[in-house]
C-alpha cells in the first residue's frame, strides 16, 4: 500500500514537472496554426512548430533528467534551435535575422521571419515566458555557453549595463543612416541580407568570447552588450511564467547565486515570499538544479517584475584577485 501509494506520488511529480514544457509546446503550436489557417501558408506551422517543439523538448528532458545532466537538455534546446534560425532562416531563407534586419524589414513593409521571429520572441513571448528565448533559443548563447566561464564573479558595479541601450540605438542609427541617406534598403532579405547577418553575428560572437575571456563570464555579452536584451527587459516584467519558491525551505546558502549566470539574488527575492521579479532572469533553472533543498521551483503568476537585485564583484581594480585570478 505504501510502494503504491509513493508511486503514485513520483508519478503525480513527474506530471507536474511536464507541466511548463507542454504548454511552452502548446502555445508555439498554437500560434503555428492561427497562422497557418489565417494566411494558407505552412511554412509558419513548420517554422514555429520546429521552434516549439525543440524548446519544449529540451525543457522536459531537462526535467526528467537527474541534476547532473540536466544542462544537456538545454544545450540540446539551444542547438536545435540556435542552428535551425541560422541555418534554415537566415542563410537558406536569405534573410537578415540580425536586429538590423527587423529594422529593415519595418522600414520596408517587409513581413519576414525576422520581423515575425522578434515579435514572437522578443515582444509579445516574453509576457507569457519571460526571457525563456534567452536561456533557450539564443543562437548566440549556444555558443558562449560552450566557454569555460561558467561560476561568474558578479557584475561589474555601475551602470555597465547601460551600454547595451547605447548598442541598441546605435544598430537602428546604422540602419536609419543607410536607408535614407546611403539609400540601401537591401537589409531585409537577399544575398546582401545574409552577408551582413553573417558578418554581423561572426563580430557578435567575437565580442561575446572576448568579454568572457576578459571578465571570466560566459554571459558578460548578454549583460553590457546585447541589443536584444533591451526590448525583452521591458516586455518580461509581465512574464507570467518565473522562478518561484518556498521561503520556509531556503535556507539561503546561496548556492543559487554563485551560480545563476546572470548574477540574480534569488534568495532576496524568495525569503520576501516573492517570485524572481528580475528582468535578467533567462529561466535557464540552474538555480533550481543546485539547490539542495528543491526550494525553487517554476511557476505560472502574475506579479509586475523589473525589481532588479543583482550581484556586484567587489574586486575591480587592476591587480586585484578575481576568480583566483588578476584582473588586468
Amino acid at each position: 500500500m505504501l510502494k503504491t501509494k509513493s508511486a503514485k506520488q513520483d508519478l503525480d511529480l513527474d506530471l507536474r514537472k511536464m507541466i511548463v514544457p507542454g504548454v511552452v509546446m502548446l502555445a508555439f503550436w498554437t500560434l503555428a496554426a492561427v497562422l497557418w489557417l489565417s494566411y494558407g501558408e505552412i511554412m509558419p506551422l513548420f517554422f514555429f512548430g520546429y521552434i516549439g517543439t525543440s524548446v519544449g523538448f529540451g525543457l522536459g528532458w531537462y526535467a526528467a533528467l537527474p541534476k547532473r545532466k540536466k544542462p544537456l537538455g538545454r544545450r540540446l534546446s539551444l542547438i536545435l534551435v540556435g542552428t535551425f534560425l541560422v541555418g534554415f532562416a537566415a542563410i537558406y531563407g536569405q534573410e537578415n535575422m540580425q536586429i538590423e534586419g527587423v529594422y529593415f524589414g519595418l522600414l520596408g513593409g517587409v513581413f519576414q521571419a525576422a520581423v515575425v521571429h522578434y515579435l514572437i520572441a522578443k515582444i509579445f513571448g516574453p509576457m507569457l515566458f519571460g526571457r525563456i528565448w534567452c536561456g533557450w533559443a539564443c543562437w548566440t548563447v549556444m555558443v558562449l555557453d560552450l566557454l569555460p566561464f561558467k561560476r561568474p564573479a558578479g557584475r561589474l558595479p555601475g551602470k555597465w549595463g547601460w551600454i547595451r541601450y547605447l548598442h541598441f540605438a546605435l544598430s537602428m542609427g546604422l540602419v536609419a543612416v543607410a536607408w535614407y541617406v546611403f539609400d540601401f534598403q537591401g537589409g531585409a532579405m537577399g544575398k546582401t541580407a545574409v552577408a551582413w547577418f553573417i558578418i554581423g553575428n561572426l563580430l557578435y560572437y567575437a565580442a561575446g568570447v572576448w568579454l568572457a575571456y576578459k571578465f571570466q563570464d560566459n554571459r558578460a555579452f548578454c549583460k553590457y552588450l546585447c541589443p536584444v536584451s533591451v526590448p525583452l527587459k521591458i516586455t518580461s516584467r509581465l512574464a507570467l511564467l518565473k522562478i518561484g519558491g518556498e521561503a520556509e525551505k531556503c535556507n539561503d546558502c546561496q548556492a543559487c547565486v554563485k551560480m545563476c549566470p546572470m548574477d540574480i539574488r534569488i534568495p532576496d527575492y524568495i525569503q520576501k515570499n516573492q517570485r524572481v521579479l528580475s528582468t535578467e532572469c533567462s529561466l535557464c533553472q540552474t538555480c533550481i538544479t543546485v539547490c539542495s533543498k528543491d526550494a525553487l521551483k517554476l511557476s505560472f503568476g502574475f506579479d509586475l517584475g523589473g525589481k532588479e537585485l543583482l550581484r556586484e564583484r567587489p574586486e575591480v581594480l587592476k591587480g586585484m584577485p578575481l576568480n583566483g585570478k588578476v584582473a588586468v
